[in-house]
C-alpha cells in the first residue's frame, strides 16, 4: 500500500527559525485553551516548555491582535473568544462533504471497490458522498442521498457506539431491531456485544447484516470534541471483500479516517 496517495502537506528541508516560531505559537494557544481559568506567566511558560521571556513575547503577540487577554485584577491571561469567531468562519464555509473527496477517491483506490462518507439523520444512516470504482458494480444502498438502519450498517454501528445505555434503548424503542438479512443482529444484548467490540477495535463490519451478498468496513470521523460525527466505509461483494483484502487496506482506511478528522478539529490522544 502506497502512502504517497494520501492527502498531506510534505515538510520540505530543515524547519526555519520562522516557522519554528509559529510551531510555538500555536502550541501556545493550544496550553491556553486548556485551561480552566486565567494563567499567571510563569504557569503558561512551565506548561508550554517556554522559558517566561519567550512566553511572554508570543503572550503580547497575541494580546496585541486581541486573541489574549489580561485580567485586570490579577494580570493573568486567557484566550478571548476571537478564535471562536474564526472557527465559526471557517463551519459555515466548510462542511466535511467538501473536503471528503479526495480521501474518498484514494481510499476506493487501494480496495478497488465503492468508498461512502455517511452520517447520521433523524436515527438513520444516511450516504452523503460516494466515490465508485466505475469497473466494480456498486451496492444498491450505498447512493448519495440513501438512508439505510443504524444497527446493521458499519457506520451506523459506528454512530451506535457512541450511544448512552438509555439513547440505545429510546433508539431500539423507536426504530426496532428489524431483520433485514439472516446475518442481522436483532436483540439487545447481541447488539451491545458487537458496539463493544467496535469501541475495542475502532472500526466496524457490515457481515451481510444489510444486505445478502455485500460486505463493509468502516473507520469513524470525529469532531474537535472526539465525538463520532460520521463514517468513512467501503463497500462491495462478499466474493470480493475477503478478511485478506479487507484487513490488508484496513490500516490505510482508519489512518485516513484520523486525517479527516485532524481536518475537522479532532487531536489524537497521542499528541496531547
Amino acid at each position: 500500500m502506497s502512502r504517497d496517495m494520501m492527502p498531506t502537506t510534505e515538510k520540505v528541508g530543515a524547519p526555519s527559525h520562522t516557522n519554528q516560531s509559529s510551531t510555538k505559537l500555536l502550541h501556545l494557544i493550544e496550553v491556553l485553551s486548556r485551561q480552566p481559568e486565567p494563567c499567571r506567566l510563569q504557569d503558561i511558560a512551565r506548561e508550554s516548555g517556554m522559558n517566561p521571556s519567550t512566553a511572554l513575547r508570543f503572550l503580547s503577540a497575541l494580546q496585541s491582535m486581541h486573541y489574549v487577554a489580561q485580567d485586570i485584577d490579577s494580570g493573568r491571561y486567557y484566550l478571548t473568544f476571537k478564535l471562536c469567531a474564526i472557527a465559526q468562519n471557517i463551519t459555515s464555509h466548510m462542511s466535511i462533504r467538501s473536503i471528503s473527496m479526495p480521501f474518498l477517491r484514494n481510499v476506493s483506490h487501494i480496495f478497488s471497490e465503492s468508498c461512502n462518507l455517511a452520517v447520521e439523520n433523524d436515527m438513520s444512516v444516511m450516504y452523503v458522498e460516494v466515490a465508485n470504482d466505475p469497473h466494480k458494480t456498486l451496492m444498491s444502498t450505498q447512493r448519495i442521498g440513501n438512508v439505510a438502519p443504524l444497527h446493521c450498517t458499519g457506520v451506523g454501528k459506528l454512530m451506535l457506539s457512541g450511544f448512552t445505555y438509555a439513547e440505545l434503548e429510546q433508539y431500539i424503542a423507536i426504530k426496532g431491531l428489524p431483520r433485514l438479512t439472516p446475518h442481522t443482529i436483532t436483540t439487545l444484548d447481541g447488539l451491545e456485544a458487537e458496539l463493544a467490540q467496535i469501541r475495542k477495535l475502532g472500526y466496524a463490519f457490515d457481515n451481510e447484516e444489510c444486505e445478502v451478498g455485500a460486505r463493509c468496513i468502516a473507520a469513524p470521523i470525529r469532531d474537535y470534541t472526539g465525538r463520532i460525527i460520521a463514517g468513512i466505509s467501503v463497500s462491495g461483494p462478499t466474493v470480493r471483500m475477503s478478511d485478506a483484502h479487507i484487513f490488508t487496506h484496513l490500516p490505510y482506511l482508519i489512518e485516513t479516517a484520523a486525517q479527516l478528522s485532524i481536518r475537522l478539529g479532532w487531536i489524537p490522544q497521542s499528541v496531547i
